[in-house]
């Protein structure tokens, strides 16, 4: 049930709002799986009926209990399955019977344990399918749902006491991390809404639970742990769904998706590795990636509290610290994170210095010591920072000052009193303090990190949030799915010829059988010229000797035509040569690569970077699920390492990057025109010229879906 014939969150209602749950392999001892949610539900209060389930029947943990479901006096929302795999399948077989709208498999020896257990699995799959049952897992750690003590899980999470009830919802394909994040979650003060784990997935996904969140009021802020993805259409509709709901969702991807290429075909799928894909899937959503789990609770607990309406407008932050070295730490964190830290206007530099006369008022501020020496002096220089136009949040760095008592009043009194004066700004602390010193800050909705690297990706987050508001519609290829002539993927001249059809610049160029022919069409094209072999069986043209640059007469035409063949036949005597490339020799300019891959999940995916024979070595790359937009294409552009070098660096002409923006957006929608064709596109080096001379493709090749592994 991977596909969209079920749309992700739908009828998900039934794990975290059921009325009446049934456990299959209920058990009388708390301590086992069978036993743990009868008791978690009693401990809780769940306010819906019990049903234990077990074939000896009588009395389990003070229930009646049943032999099966079928014998229940009616039909529950949910069943829990804790039998073993073959037991499991007939298990389900009777929900179905009954009316179960869900049913968590929590037993394992499915998919994980082999063909067998995958056979199991996906009778379970057809099971579920024709009862209209949405099936999460097997081999999961179930579902709960805080509020309402809708208890679906073994999890020892639940074992001493339930979470805070709060806005944040956790969905995880991996049952341990998902709980050790509901832990960390609730160890840091935050309440706790809803909690998935997945599993194997064989019918309820990541996607399912991001989407039934978008739906949910209780829920404010999404945090999800993928380790795969499986179906690209299911979780970019997720993400979208919470997006247009104002729920960020933030994800940690841990491990490589199963779309990743093993052998690239060309140097476009060396260079779009399947991890960039997923990053920028879930930036191009709204969604933001983080790295780690530490990294999704610092900021996982930021934006809880900062929701619905305090999260950041922009990346500019004025950071602050009563020590010069500790403020340039602070701007070299930030300035890598993707901050930035903007000139002070003259006003606030003047009142900075009127609460602290000796402060250095630039950005960093240097607020020396004297900022902690009473709370008044904190109150005017934080507040002057307050009313700055010119930044979206200010960090105040407290290093371990929240320990000494005198200095964990002055600051307390301070922050409380710029807290109640400017509600809505943005202020965050960076303070390793004690723990409870720490709650006192979060209390007044002042979100604390604990070291200034955490507080400057934290904050980067907290911005990337922030542009949910604003952030376009995906782009979406709209048109018709078309076959691409079968001689397209022939060679450069077809290849080309086929994307020159599509909008993209190449050069005049022939192919030619004779050397006469080659001198004839060069002196047409106008020297220099350039020579290739034409052959679909010899891809490594520069190493088989089948390219001459830069030809300036006729004769050496005509030598460099009997060379380039006599070099073909050494190289790979039994070639099939459909002739010699003539094409005019293309001087100036900045080289850049641009090209397709074809992700199993996402589809084709758009990458532009640094070409030519740096390609791979500088790995400069942009990538994009396609189609792109030419704004779209130009930020792809704007954002390679290099592009300085296209900018007019050190006084060059600035390079046409409309037009090579254009030339990107074309080849996109190429793309995703003949999706069902194409696996990848190879275009290096695409030439861009000065500003206002457009660019041209000088090479390019297009490789069939299913072609065994080649090189360019």
């Amino acid at each position: 049930m991977t596909d969209m014939t079920v749309l992700p969150g739908a009828g998900m209602d039934a794990f975290f709002k059921a009325d009446g749950i049934a456990i299959i392999g209920a058990s009388d001892d708390s301590s086992k799986i069978g036993g743990r949610p009868v008791y978690l539900l009693q401990k809780y209060g769940y306010k819906g009926a019990i049903y234990p389930i077990n074939p000896r029947g009588g009395e389990i943990q003070g229930l009646t209990a049943y032999k099966s479901v079928l014998d229940l006096p009616k039909a529950p929302d949910l069943a829990l399955i804790v039998v073993p795999a073959e037991a499991a399948v007939a298990a389900l077989k009777e929900c179905a019977e009954k009316g179960v709208k869900a049913a968590a498999v929590l037993s394992a020896g499915f998919t994980e344990a082999g063909p067998e257990g995958a056979a199991l699995q996906d009778q379970m799959v057809e099971i579920a399918r024709a009862g209209n049952i949405r099936m999460l897992g097997p081999n999961c750690l179930g579902s709960f749902s805080v509020a309402e003590a809708v208890i679906g899980s073994f999890s020892i999470v639940l074992e001493d006491n339930m979470p805070l009830a709060g806005n944040v919802s956790i969905i995880s394909q991996s049952g341990n991390i998902g709980s050790y994040v509901v832990q960390n979650v609730s160890r840091r003060g935050l309440g706790v809404a809803r909690f998935m784990a997945t599993g194997n997935e064989a019918d309820v996904d990541v996607a399912d639970g991001i989407a039934a969140y978008a739906d949910d009021a209780e829920t404010g802020l999404i945090l999800t742990i993928m380790e795969t993805c499986r179906n690209g259409e299911r979780l970019t509709y997720a993400l979208e769904k919470a997006r247009k709901a104002g729920k960020p969702v933030v994800v940690l991807k841990i491990g490589s998706t199963e779309s990743g290429q093993k052998a690239a075909a060309s140097h476009t799928g060396a260079l779009a590795g399947s991890d960039a894909v997923i990053d920028a899937v879930l930036r191009r959503y709204g969604a933001l990636r983080v790295h780690s789990v530490e990294e999704m609770l610092d900021v996982g607990h930021a934006a809880s509290m900062l929701l619905p309406n305090r999260l950041p407008k922009g990346k500019r932050v004025t950071v602050v610290a009563a020590s010069g070295g500790f403020g340039i730490m602070m701007a070299d964190a930030s300035t890598q994170a993707g901050l930035t830290l903007p000139d002070l206007s003259e006003n606030t530099k003047r009142r900075i210095q009127e609460a602290v006369p000796i402060a250095g008022t630039n950005n960093p501020v240097d607020a020396s010591a004297q900022m902690s020496s009473r709370p008044d002096i904190l109150t005017k220089m934080l507040s002057a920072l307050m009313e700055e136009e010119n930044t979206d949040a200010v960090e105040l760095f407290l290093s371990l000052s929240l320990y000494n008592k005198r200095l964990r009043g002055v600051y307390m009194e301070g922050l409380r009193e710029v807290r109640k004066a400017y509600p809505d700004r943005l202020l965050v602390v960076t303070s390793a303090g004690p723990a409870d010193a720490v709650a006192e800050i979060n209390a007044m909705g002042i979100p604390v990190f604990p070291s200034i690297d955490a507080a400057a990706k934290g904050l980067a987050g907290l911005a990337r949030l922030g542009e949910l508001q604003t952030l376009a519609e995906p782009t979406r290829f709209d048109g018709k799915v078309e076959k691409l002539d079968a001689s397209a993927f022939r060679n450069e001249y077809a290849s080309k010829k086929a994307l020159a059809a599509s909008g993209v610049s190449i050069l005049p160029e022939q192919i030619v059988t004779s050397a006469d022919e080659a001198a004839r069409y060069a002196a047409e094209f106008g020297f220099p010229v350039v020579l290739k072999i034409v052959s679909e069986d010899i891809q490594h043209k520069t190493e088989a000797g089948g390219v001459v640059l830069n030809l300036t007469n006729e004769a050496d035409v005509r030598a460099a035509y009997e060379r380039i063949l006599v070099n073909a036949r050494a190289y790979k005597a039994d070639a099939r040569i459909d002739g010699v490339l003539v094409t005019p020799m293309a001087k100036g300019g900045t080289e850049l690569i641009m090209g397709i891959s074809r992700d199993s999940v996402f589809g084709p995916v758009v990458m532009v970077g640094m070409g030519g024979i740096y390609a791979e070595v500088l790995k400069d790359t942009a990538i994009q699920q396609a189609p792109v937009t030419e704004e779209e294409a130009l930020q792809m552009i704007r954002g390679l390492k290099m592009f300085p070098v296209m900018d007019g660096a050190r006084g060059q002409a600035r390079a046409d990057v409309k037009a090579a923006a254009a030339t990107l957006a074309a080849l996109s929608r190429f793309a995703c025109r003949h999706a069902d064709d194409v696996a990848e596109i190879d275009m290096n080096p695409v030439l861009v010229r000065p500003e206002g001379e457009g660019v041209v493709a000088l090479d390019a090749l297009i490789i069939p879906v299913g072609q065994a592994s080649v090189s360019h």
